[in-house]
């Protein structure tokens, strides 16, 4: 391969050169930094770079390789953070101008952890204020490499459009109603939002702490799953997050899944359960990934999934609240520095009532056992990411005189946030206009180890995961 197409090798790829000493780590974080700014000026997909750090890290890997010190496929990897994560002197946003000038005096821990594990961090990519749904004014928006006329998904969109344009190998971002979900799938990568406290949010800028997961975003399902061995596990820096050990990751990728038990509510899929149509472009790619699963072992088992007619709903003011809290420290003292959406979201967190909130947190608890419950029946759920085709731009703006078409949206996402299960995401076809279409796999909680492994044989058995915008 041409040192040219470097930008698109998997990391699995990437590690097992740089392993044999085929390729420089410091040409691969230079060849990245020169796509950067060939294209990046175009895309917006970074907030900063740490071009003199990145540089450093690479000569480090180098060196310790040569010398025999290989520490595991993120050695010399260039991988890129969503900016809502502490690094340690550089500038940490989140998306916000009330944060622009923050530079924190340690790393996340997820940070810390990639550094451990030798990855060379290119720089902070953009996302929405404060992770929600919408840029702040000041920011310009990164757009989808795929058509700028079409919407990178929020709020991890740098973390997308970065990925898919080739201008990291696979990127931090976080999840609290679709955030990893709606981007990977909008830019055609893959995106792994573990279990809720699989991943330490110690030095992570919160949304919503109990609906936030920490994940990752990459070209493949292995790749995520690299990732996700680097940063996942327990951290005394954060009592929640989880003790459970961390699974295997890593393991050979196998091409069957004999004997998994995918479960589909097909009348849910469709739009059914009284909350609208789903797009035939959506519905062909189900079809499709349900030939591909069944072809590789796995045995379909017909599903009722729970009721979540209210749940966008609850989704919406369980988010609120929590952001009004989370923001106490610099909102109303500084409103005017806010966009107008996440302002509009503190407000009616302020302003919702105590018992109307533990309502919706008992429907919450009543949702998550009943998903509980139907993983003793089936070991993953296929769903759609969202039941539209690739979204436009223009029709983006106009979500908030549609509330509709935001429960559309949030249908197949927001209800994973809320029970706290794992998921991932993988392209699965492209719509008429060339633009990728995703979908989703859910496994029970602590399952990120069947997720990666499905995911791996279903992109052992397709290319999807290949098709790349031209750039």
């Amino acid at each position: 391969m041409a040192e040219a197409d470097l930008h698109y090798l998997t990391i699995t790829e990437l590690a097992a050169r740089i392993e044999r000493r085929e390729l420089s780590p410091v040409t691969l974080a230079q060849a990245q930094f020169d796509r950067i700014a060939a294209l990046d000026s175009a895309l917006h997909s970074y907030a900063c770079l740490m071009a003199d750090d990145a540089m450093a890290q690479a000569r480090t890997a180098e060196a310790e390789i040569a010398a025999g010190h290989y520490r595991g496929p993120l050695h010399g990897v260039p991988i890129g953070i969503k900016d809502l994560c502490w690094t340690k002197g550089v500038p940490t946003s989140a998306g916000m101008a009330v944060h622009r000038d923050f530079r924190p005096g340690e790393d996340a821990t997820v940070v810390r952890r990639l550094k451990q594990a030798g990855a060379v961090l290119l720089g902070k990519l953009q996302l929405t204020e404060g992770a929600y749904s919408d840029h702040h004014p000041t920011v310009i928006p990164p757009v989808n490499p795929w058509n700028a006329d079409y919407w990178p998904g929020i709020s991890s969109s740098g973390a997308g459009v970065a990925t898919a344009a080739g201008l990291c190998h696979g990127a931090i971002a976080s999840d609290t109603g679709g955030s990893i979900r709606w981007p990977s799938a909008a830019n055609g990568v893959t995106g792994l939002k573990p279990t809720w406290g699989r991943v330490s949010r110690h030095g992570v800028f919160p949304l919503a702490p109990s609906l936030d997961h920490v994940g990752t975003m990459a070209r493949s399902a292995a790749d995520a799953g690299v990732l996700l061995a680097a940063v996942g596990g327990a951290d005394d820096n954060d009592m929640t997050a989880l003790r459970d050990p961390m699974p295997d990751l890593l393991a050979p990728v196998t091409d069957h899944l004999d004997g998994i038990r995918i479960g589909i509510d097909g009348d849910w899929n469709g739009g059914g359960h009284g909350d609208g149509n789903t797009d035939a472009g959506a519905l062909a790619v189900i079809q499709h990934v349900t030939d591909v699963l069944i072809a590789l072992g796995a045995t379909i088992v017909p599903v009722r999934f729970p009721d979540v007619a209210r749940t966008s709903e609850d989704w919406a003011a369980n988010c609120a609240v929590e952001a009004a809290v989370a923001h106490a420290g610099t909102y109303p003292l500084h409103k005017d520095r806010y966009g107008p959406v996440l302002s509009s979201v503190i407000e009616s967190g302020r302003a919702l009532s105590g018992t109307d909130y533990q309502r919706v947190l008992l429907r919450r608890l009543e949702l998550r056992g009943q998903v509980v419950a139907l993983f003793d029946t089936i070991d993953l759920l296929l769903t759609p990411v969202h039941p539209f085709a690739p979204l436009s731009l223009e029709t983006v703006r106009s979500l908030g005189a549609q509330p509709g078409l935001v429960a559309g949206l949030q249908r197949y996402t927001c209800p994973f946030n809320m029970t706290g299960h794992p998921t991932i995401t993988l392209p699965g076809g492209l719509s008429p206009q060339g633009l990728p279409i995703g979908f989703q796999l859910v496994a029970a909680h602590l399952c990120e180890s069947l997720l990666v492994r499905a995911g791996a044989a279903f992109q052992g058995a397709t290319s999807w995961h290949r098709h790349h915008p031209v750039h």
